[in-house]
C-alpha cells in the first residue's frame, strides 16, 4: 500500500477563487492510502517545495500527488523537490485543477467537485505508480544548421565562437539567403550587403564552420544528442579545391539565357555561374539544364579557358554522413505564388512586380544598376502603386490568413527609397491596416507620410488592368466609402511569405511538428519558444513564423544559447516514460512500427519463453533514447502488448473508475 501525500495549491486565486481549497483537502484526507493532506498559497514557491520535502520526510510518503496547474508549467519543479527528499521523481502526480477546472467554470461548487474528482484520479493513478529510472545517452558536440540565411548565419557563428563546431548545409550556391536580395534595411535605411557580408566571410573563414552549400540533407537518423544525418552535395561540376573565382568560366559561356534566380528571373544569368558578386564561396556551379554541354554533348568552352582546370564534368553527387548532437532548423521563406490573384494582372503585366523584384531593380547590384524602371518600355514611371496584403490576411481561401508582419514596414521603405532618389514620383499605398510594432517601426511609417509625401489609401484593390501606357486601377476607399478608378505607370505587389517547401520534408524526417501553414511548430509558444517538441530540434528564423531581420537575428542567438546548454553536457538523461512491448504477447504485425512518429520501434527475432517452451518469436523493440512516450503503439497494438511506463493501462483505467465512482 502506498502513503500519499496531496498538496493543494491556490495559486493565488487563479485556484482558490473558484474551487473551495479547504474542502479539497478535508475531502481527500479519507481516500484509500493518503496518509497526509495540506494546501499552500504558492505550491511551486520555495516556501512550498520546503512543504513538500518536509512532509516526505516526517510521513514517509512513497507518492505524491499535487493539485495546481497544467504538469507542462512546474512538473519538472516538483519532481525535483521530491527527488531532494529522497523519493523518486516518477512517483509525483498532478492533479490538473486550474487549466483544466478553475479557468473554465464560474460556479465554485461545481468547479469545486471537479477539483476533488481530478485529485481522486490523480491518487488512483498514484497508488500504482513504481519508480522509474532515466538512461544515459552520450552527446555528440557538434551543431547542424539547415539554412544558410541571416538566422543560420547568426546561429552558426554563435555556437561556433563557443567552441563547437558547426555545419551549414545551404540548398543554393552561397550562404546569405533572402537578405543578401535586399538593397536597404528598415528601419534604418542600413545597407542590407554592408551588413550580412562581413557575417558570411565570417562565417566562412571560421575555424569551427563547415559550409555545405549547393546541398541538402538527405536522411535523418538518430536522437537529441546522437543525430546521423545524410547531406547530399549536388555536384557543382567545378573543383572546389582548384577554382579561384577569377569569373572567366561565366564570361565565356555562350549559353545566357537562363533566368536568374537572384534577380527574381528580370534578368539572365550564364548556365555557368556564381549567383551574386559577394558569394561565399565564390565558386561558380553549372546548370546541367542549361549547359550545352550536357544538353548536347558539344562546347565546353568553360572548360578550355579555365587556366587552373578546375571546370569537370564528370563530378558526381556525394553523400556525407555526419554526427551531431543537435539540429537547427533555419529554412527561412519564399514569397507565395501569385498564380490566384489573377484580378492583379501578374502575370500579364511586366509592370505589376512584386516586393523581392522591386528590392532587385533598385539595388545598385541589380539588372538594372539600380535604375527604376518600367520592364514594358524601359522609361522611368512617374507614378507607383503600392498593396498590401496580396496573399496575406486572406479569407478567399487563396492565400494566407495570417498576416505576413514584414510587408507594411518594407512597403514604407521602397516608397521612401522611391521619394528620395525620384521627388516627383507619384507614390501611393493601398493598405487594409498598418501594422508597425517594432521599435522605431511607427515613426518609420510616419515619416513615409508626412516627411516623404506617400500616400496611404485605406481601401482595396478588386481589379489592376494593364492599357499599355498605363495601368488602371480599380478600387474601394474604405474611409472615404467611394470607387476610385485610378492611373498609375508601375504597382509593386506586397506578397505573402510562407515557408520553403522543402521544409515540411525536412520536418518530417527530423520527425519535428509543423502547424497548418507549415511553419515549425515551438515547444511552447512562451516557454520554449525556440525549441521544437523533437528534443535536439530548435528553430531560428521566419520557419517558424513571420518575423523581421532584428527579431530573426535575436531568435537566432537564442537557439544558439540553447544548444550550447545542450552541447556542453557529455551525457543526457532520458525520459523513462517509455513504451515497453511484452513478448509474450506481441503478434509481430508490425502495427506500432508504422504508427511511431519517431521512429522508436523496430523488430528483431528474440528467443522466447512461453510457458516453458522457449521459441524464437519477431517482436517488438523499443529504443528509450528515440521513444517520446506519446502512447500511438499503445492504441493501435491489437494483441495489448504494448504499455507505456509511468502511464500504463492499469494506471489509466484506475483513474477512469475514480472519476466513475
Amino acid at each position: 500500500m502506498q502513503r500519499i501525500g496531496v498538496f493543494v495549491c491556490h495559486c493565488g486565486t487563479n485556484i482558490a477563487g473558484t474551487v473551495d481549497v479547504d474542502e479539497i483537502v478535508k475531502m481527500v484526507k479519507p481516500e484509500q492510502g493518503v496518509v497526509h493532506a495540506a494546501d499552500y498559497p504558492y505550491m511551486c514557491s520555495e516556501a512550498g517545495q520546503s512543504m513538500i520535502i518536509n512532509a516526505v520526510k516526517a510521513h514517509n510518503l512513497s507518492g505524491v500527488v499535487i493539485c495546481s496547474c497544467s504538469p507542462r508549467m512546474h512538473e519538472t519543479t516538483f519532481r525535483k523537490a521530491a527527488d531532494k527528499a529522497g523519493l523518486n521523481p516518477y512517483m509525483v502526480e498532478i492533479a490538473n485543477i486550474r487549466e483544466h477546472c478553475s479557468w473554465i467554470h464560474k460556479d465554485k461548487a461545481e468547479a469545486t467537485q471537479k477539483a476533488l474528482i481530478l485529485t481522486r484520479a490523480a491518487i488512483a493513478k498514484a497508488q500504482l505508480n513504481s519508480p522509474l529510472f532515466p538512461d544515459e545517452s552520450p552527446v555528440t558536440k557538434r551543431a547542424l544548421v539547415i539554412g544558410g540565411g541571416i538566422a543560420g548565419i547568426q546561429t552558426a557563428l554563435d555556437i561556433a565562437d563557443a567552441g563547437f563546431e558547426v555545419d551549414i548545409v545551404e540548398s543554393t550556391p552561397s550562404i546569405g539567403g533572402k537578405m543578401a536580395q535586399l538593397d536597404k534595411t528598415f528601419p534604418t535605411l542600413d545597407c542590407a550587403a554592408c551588413i550580412l557580408t562581413p557575417k558570411m566571410v565570417d562565417a566562412s573563414a571560421h575555424e569551427n564552420i563547415t559550409l555545405y552549400t549547393y546541398s541538402q540533407v538527405d536522411k535523418v537518423e538518430g536522437f537529441v544528442g546522437d543525430f546521423t544525418v545524410t547531406i547530399r552535395q549536388k555536384a557543382r561540376s567545378v573543383d572546389f579545391d582548384k577554382c579561384t573565382g577569377c569569373g572567366v568560366c561565366s564570361e565565356k559561356c555562350p549559353s545566357k539565357k537562363s533566368p536568374s534566380e537572384f534577380d527574381q528571373g528580370l534578368c539572365t544569368r550564364p548556365a555557368i555561374y556564381t549567383p551574386f558578386a559577394q558569394a561565399v564561396p565564390n565558386v561558380p556551379v553549372i546548370d546541367r539544364e542549361a549547359c550545352l554541354k550536357f544538353k548536347t554533348g558539344k562546347c565546353g568552352l568553360c572548360e578550355t579557358v579555365c587556366a587552373p582546370k578546375a571546370i569537370n564534368f564528370e563530378q558526381e553527387d556525394e553523400l556525407v554522413a555526419r554526427k551531431y548532437g543537435a539540429v537547427i532548423m533555419a529554412t527561412g521563406y519564399e514569397p507565395v505564388a501569385l498564380d490566384k490573384f489573377g484580378e492583379y494582372s501578374y502575370s500579364d503585366s511586366p509592370d505589376v512586380i512584386t516586393s523581392l523584384e522591386f528590392e532587385r531593380l533598385t539595388n545598385a547590384a541589380g539588372p538594372t544598376g539600380g535604375d527604376l524602371i518600367r520592364l514594358s518600355d524601359k522609361r522611368k514611371p512617374k507614378s507607383v502603386t503600392f498593396i498590401q496584403c496580396v496573399g496575406s490576411r486572406d479569407v478567399t481561401q487563396r492565400g494566407k490568413a495570417y498576416c505576413s508582419k514584414i510587408c507594411c514596414m518594407y512597403t514604407a521603405k521602397h516608397a521612401m527609397l522611391i521619394k528620395e532618389k525620384y521627388p516627383d514620383t507619384e507614390v501611393n499605398v493601398f493598405y487594409i491596416d498598418v501594422r508597425t510594432p517594432g521599435k522605431a517601426f511607427d515613426e518609420f511609417y510616419r515619416r513615409a507620410e508626412s516627411e516623404y509625401g506617400v500616400r496611404y489609401i485605406k481601401g482595396q484593390v478588386g481589379k489592376v488592368i494593364d492599357n499599355g501606357d498605363h495601368l488602371q486601377i480599380q478600387a474601394v476607399d474604405m474611409l472615404d466609402n467611394k470607387k476610385m478608378d485610378m492611373k498609375t505607370d508601375m504597382v509593386v505587389l506586397a506578397t505573402a511569405i510562407e515557408p520553403v517547401k522543402s521544409a515540411k520534408s525536412i520536418a518530417t524526417m527530423l520527425t519535428a511538428s509543423i502547424d497548418t501553414n507549415n511553419f515549425m511548430t515551438e515547444a511552447h509558444p512562451k516557454l520554449r519558444p525556440v525549441e521544437s517538441p523533437t528534443a535536439g530540434v530548435f528553430l531560428s528564423g521566419v520557419c517558424q513564423g513571420p518575423k523581421d531581420i532584428p527579431e530573426t537575428v535575436a531568435q537566432a542567438g537564442a537557439a544558439a544559447s540553447k544548444v550550447i546548454g545542450l552541447l556542453v553536457k557529455d551525457k543526457l538523461m532520458s525520459n523513462p516514460c517509455t513504451a515497453k512491448p511484452d513478448a509474450l504477447y506481441c503478434n509481430g504485425c508490425s502495427i506500432c512500427e508504422n504508427v511511431c512518429p519517431y521512429g522508436a520501434i523496430s523488430y528483431e527475432d528474440c528467443e522466447v519463453n512461453d510457458h516453458g517452451v522457449r521459441e524464437v518469436w519477431h517482436v517488438a523493440q523499443v529504443n528509450k533514447a528515440l521513444c517520446q512516450g506519446c502512447g500511438a503503439c499503445v492504441v493501435t497494438c491489437p494483441s495489448g502488448a504494448m504499455d507505456l511506463q509511468g502511464f500504463s493501462n492499469r494506471q489509466i483505467q484506475a483513474e477512469v473508475d475514480a472519476i466513475c465512482r
